[in-house]
């Protein structure tokens, strides 16, 4: 295998239908209306040490992923969940709730409540039988800040209200609260019968490239918040995590505070105070919020080298407002839009200046500590 030809699973790991990794099974556990209850947190937390190796990674759909996990402790693993409320009542089901929902939603709000509803949509039996990689998004707090999120169909707060949205698309159809969820499975329908799915893959943006949005998307989408940093907001404050993963017993202890939201940011919004205890980053000139990598090699098994520890050796040199991307190979699961990344390869690792890890490179073949050296020497 070479990096320009990873197998593309299509399909994201669920709890019921976990993808094997070089560490073992990974479990996705999507928490209902993006939010863990403290007993929630605490039992998921233990599961990951009884059941996994520990390791609990934040994904970019805002979803909880235990690593390690064996083929004869899975069905184990499950029943706890299931005693939980977070199991579907099937893969398929499962696998359609693809729902990523604002960390900003207050009480009253109508995000609980919307999610609720789109949850419900998407079990029925007359729901879409929608790609593995289609989601929705819920962008209703105040402000829409989830406009990044790689989904496809959007409910988010418009100037004068509530929008339907399509992924990439300017304008957007009004709706209300009480048919939002409606007119949303709707344009999955009319996805699906446009044509969309392809050998069982398919996403909102590229059929847009060949089909025009229903005429009813008209009103211009209200302007996006840039995505939030670490530190104390309205609901309580945002924690992030080295590359985005924790040890159980990290999850555990920010159990005991409250109620825990989960971001597409690989961040937590801790409900209750904060505590003090290892593992959280809290400053948000941290240099390694400025680098994001895979899980790489060994734990994966596509990758071609190592990722984290060369992220980490290079964070300092990376400039603030910058982000670098090592990949571990060229799918790029870690960061799918472009910026400087490196892609491994079975060489070294190539550098791309901007682009995302399938891009053609800018230099090839480049060795960690070249790297190093080159990085560091960049302000010398």
């Amino acid at each position: 295998m070479t990096a320009a030809s990873p197998i593309i699973q299509g399909w994201c790991p669920g709890a019921l239908r976990p993808m094997a990794s070089g560490d073992g099974l990974v479990v996705r556990v999507r928490p209902r209306g993006g939010r863990l209850t403290s007993e929630q947190a605490a039992k998921i937390a233990q599961l990951a040490a009884v059941h996994g190796n520990g390791l609990i990674d934040l994904s970019s759909r805002a979803n909880v992923q235990l690593r390690g996990v064996t083929e004869s402790s899975h069905a184990t693993l499950i029943d706890g969940l299931r005693t939980l409320g977070l199991i579907d009542a099937s893969a398929e089901a499962e696998g359609r709730r693809n729902i990523v929902v604002t960390p900003f939603w207050h009480d009253g709000d109508g995000t609980q409540n919307l999610a609720a509803e789109l949850t419900a949509a998407l079990a029925a039996p007359d729901a879409p039988q929608l790609p593995g990689k289609f989601g929705f998004v819920l962008d209703t707090a105040s402000a829409p800040v989830l406009r990044d999120v790689s989904a496809d169909i959007w409910l988010e707060t418009g100037p004068n209200g509530l929008l339907l949205c399509a992924q990439g698309a300017a304008f957007g159809k009004p709706v209300t609260p009480e048919t939002a969820v409606a007119e949303a499975i709707a344009l999955a329908h009319w996805f699906m019968n446009q044509g969309g799915v392809t050998a069982g893959r398919g996403r909102m943006a590229a059929l847009l490239k060949r089909v025009a949005l229903p005429p009813e998307h008209t009103e211009p989408r209200a302007a996006a918040l840039p995505q939030p940093v670490v530190g104390p907001v309205s609901a309580g404050s945002l924690v992030a995590f080295e590359f985005g993963q924790m040890r159980a017993e990290t999850l555990a202890a920010l159990a005991k505070s409250g109620p825990l939201r989960v971001t597409p940011w690989r961040m937590l919004l801790v409900e209750g105070a904060l505590p003090h205890i290892p593992g959280l980053i809290t400053d948000a000139t941290d240099p390694l919020l400025r680098v994001i990598a895979c899980t790489g090699a060994p734990g994966c098994v596509q990758a071609l080298q190592p990722t984290r520890a060369l992220a980490r050796a290079l964070a300092p040199y990376v400039p603030q407002g910058a982000v670098l991307h090592v990949s571990g190979c060229a799918k790029g699961c870690a960061h799918p839009t472009p910026v400087q990344t490196l892609t491994a390869t079975a060489q070294g690792f190539d550098l791309i200046h901007h682009g995302t890890a399938a891009a053609a490179p800018d230099t090839i073949g480049l060795s960690a500590e070249t790297l190093l050296t080159l990085f560091s020497n960049r302000d010398a």
